[in-house]
């Protein structure tokens, strides 16, 4: 393993944030990827992140595995299987520069959403929308979440206007993007990121994601995250626009 320690310098609150965003404060870990991939390429980046993202995921699928909606994963899964294959492609047939300018703009639109959101209101599709629709922002979902790990936004506007019930919600979350990440693994094996390096960074910051997992579940009950959030964010569309000019360089 011969990252620097700009990269660690990186790494380390890149996973810190996926331990929060697990631990309650969702959307959070969105920033991971474009951090880590300020340093590393964005590919490797993301298959770094992937082993940490399925082990934090067992906790919240065991915890919810009674309560989840059939429907709502019946119709968004097959669309995310297709979004992942299409992120595959993408990242296999475009050069490296390409992937950091779509990380880039998915970190920049994310960001932009969100602080928008907070203020006007997320935008939602109707509460009785059909199930092709789920399909449709499941392979948006899908495919985000292939090249950065940031298919909240489009489960989102899908599911939260169904306004289910507390559990059912984090649990349908919870199962639908750990079976995403499970999927996504054979798409990482064949772009040959998933190597004795990978892995063992991926080891060696799963106790930092692991801590702070917990933390996070201690500081949502105790801590308004409403600043919080807004300086994320923000810090996402300024990390954004750097990976922009990066890849445009």
């Amino acid at each position: 393993m011969n990252e620097s320690a700009f990269f660690y310098a990186l790494a380390i609150p890149a996973v810190l944030l996926l331990g929060l965003s697990k631990g309650g404060f969702v959307g959070l870990g969105a920033l991971s990827l474009p951090l880590l991939a300020m340093a590393i390429s964005p590919v490797r980046a993301a298959a770094i992140l992937l082993p940490i993202l399925i082990v934090q995921d067992v906790v919240g699928v065991w915890a919810f595995r009674r309560d989840w909606d059939a429907g709502i994963l019946g119709w968004m899964l097959p669309g995310a299987a297709i979004g992942i294959a299409l992120g595959y492609l993408f990242a296999a047939q475009v050069p490296t520069t390409a992937v950091l300018a779509l990380v880039g703009a998915i970190s920049v639109v994310f960001g932009l959403y969100r602080l928008w959101a907070d203020r006007r209101g997320a935008v939602a599709v109707g509460a009785h929308a059909p199930g092709w629709v789920g399909t449709l922002l499941g392979i948006a979902s899908g495919f985000t979440s292939q090249v950065a790990h940031a298919g909240q936004p489009p489960f989102q506007i899908y599911v939260l206007p169904r306004r289910l019930p507390r559990d059912v919600l984090v649990g349908t979350t919870a199962i639908f993007f750990a079976a995403v990440n499970w999927i996504n693994v054979p798409a990482y094996w064949a772009l040959g990121q998933f190597n004795r390096d990978t892995l063992g960074v991926a080891a060696l910051l799963l106790p930092v994601a692991i801590a702070s997992t917990f933390a996070g579940v201690w500081l949502v009950r105790r801590v308004s995250p409403a600043r919080f959030y807004t300086a994320i964010y923000a810090l996402m569309v300024l990390v954004g626009v750097k990976l922009i000019c990066d890849a445009l360089a």
